[in-house]
């Protein structure tokens, strides 16, 4: 099956364009921005339209009493009207102001979300791209150390048939190539698990096989200062911003409830037309309009008493939310932290690896030439060689765990 070459940066770009938990927050945040033109439109009069048709029975007079039979007095047994009223509100203590502001920080909110959300599935997709590249490194490692076994053993079945070495040393180097024909098979099952899970948040068909394209062999970004760090994640982090924007939503809730007790002023109109005219005397059975406009005001009084506890609930929320917003504040330095020892101590254990490969590579030099000079047992040559391959594993992996924990601190400072 042919492969499909892939960068980080193009797996990102398909993370964003196809991820389905990113979509997810995409239509949150489009439905916000509903809720803004929702919360504007409070602005505009409200209008309404009405109409009413009726059959009027006969009015019962009893004159002589309940339980006596009335007289019937007729009237106009059809009765109608239509019309329209409208209310344009023009101040009611800045609540649809507050709602408004409360909409867009709940914009906000959503589309920091979003990036949050964005910022985990590339750090997600970035972890299963480097377990691919690891797995690919490795089994690029086994295969050449399963040639070089195979081409020893050659060399060690022909001092056997010389009476040079022991039946056992064949058989112990076979064993150990049979073993890691095996670690053959459960790195390819390595590389095409992570291939589908890296398809399915990508997006891209299971059959997929992803071939990533980065230079394992680059350079890793420098260090910088821990307070930088620190500083750009003050700055960015997406956490601390939705956070904040958070505290900002108790306090325009807080704003919003205190405004109950403002006083309503509006402009109102209405005119209908009714059949038959039965409001003022003398009646006519005709059909006639009548309107009314002018200012309307209120005043909550009930709202001195009822508010008070409202109010302070709001404030209290408020005030945990601004206790949350500093816990916040501590766990994202923790992170940076953590993240920022993780990848000192990586890159440190890149060197220690290189240096471990050095001397390994000598060792097995020193004890392939004692072993076939017959003064060294053949164990002694398979763990020199075990210790050589373990050596090149330690180096790779270490590198691909450094490119994590970089990308990990680049997610904890809001730049990913």
């Amino acid at each position: 099956m042919a492969k499909t070459p892939l960068t980080l940066n193009q797996v990102w770009e398909k993370v964003s364009a196809n991820n389905k938990t990113i979509q997810i927050q995409d239509l949150k945040v489009r439905a916000t921005v509903e809720g803004i033109k929702d919360a504007k439109a409070e602005r505009l009069p409200e209008i309404d339209a009405e109409g009413e048709y009726a059959r009027v029975s006969n009015v019962p007079i009893y004159e002589n009493g309940l339980f006596h039979t009335p007289s019937q007095f007729e009237v106009v047994h059809t009765s109608y009207k239509f019309g329209g009223s409208a209310y344009l509100n023009v101040y009611n203590g800045g609540k649809t102001n507050i709602r408004i502001a409360e909409e867009k920080k709940e914009n906000e909110i959503a589309m920091e979300q979003r990036n949050l959300t964005t910022s985990e599935m590339k750090l997600r997709a970035t972890a299963y791209f480097l377990d691919l590249q690891r797995s690919k490194i490795f089994k690029a490692l086994l295969l050449k150390d399963i040639a070089d076994q195979e081409k020893q053993l050659e060399e060690i079945n022909q001092l056997l048939k010389n009476g040079v070495v022991l039946k056992s040393d064949v058989l112990r180097i076979t064993l150990k190539l049979s073993r890691q024909k095996m670690s053959l098979v459960q790195l390819n099952n390595d590389i095409a698990i992570a291939s589908q899970k890296l398809d399915i948040l990508t997006g891209l068909p299971d059959e997929t096989q992803i071939d990533p394209q980065d230079d394992e062999k680059a350079d890793l970004p420098v260090l910088r200062p821990y307070a930088d760090y620190l500083s750009d994640a003050m700055q960015h982090s997406y956490s601390y911003k939705i956070s904040e924007k958070e505290t900002e939503m108790r306090k325009l809730e807080l704003k919003n409830i205190k405004a109950n007790v403002a006083p309503k002023i509006g402009l109102f109109a209405n005119y209908n037309y009714t059949y038959p005219q039965i409001l003022l005397y003398p009646y006519s059975i005709a059909l006639y309009g009548l309107g009314f406009y002018g200012v309307k005001a209120s005043f909550p009084i009930s709202s001195l008493y009822h508010n008070t506890h409202k109010t302070r609930a709001a404030e209290l929320r408020f005030q945990q939310q601004e206790i949350e917003h500093s816990d916040t504040e501590d766990k994202i330095r923790a992170e940076v932290n953590e993240s920022f020892l993780r990848y000192r101590e990586a890159l440190t254990r890149i060197d220690v690896a290189k240096e471990n490969i050095t001397q390994a590579t000598e060792n097995l030099r020193i004890v392939n030439n004692t072993y076939f000079n017959q003064l060294s047992l053949i164990t002694d040559l398979l763990d020199a060689d075990t210790q050589l391959l373990q050596t090149r594993f330690d180096y790779a992996a270490a590198r691909i765990a450094a490119q994590l924990q970089f990308y990990q601190l680049q997610k904890a400072i809001g730049n990913l």
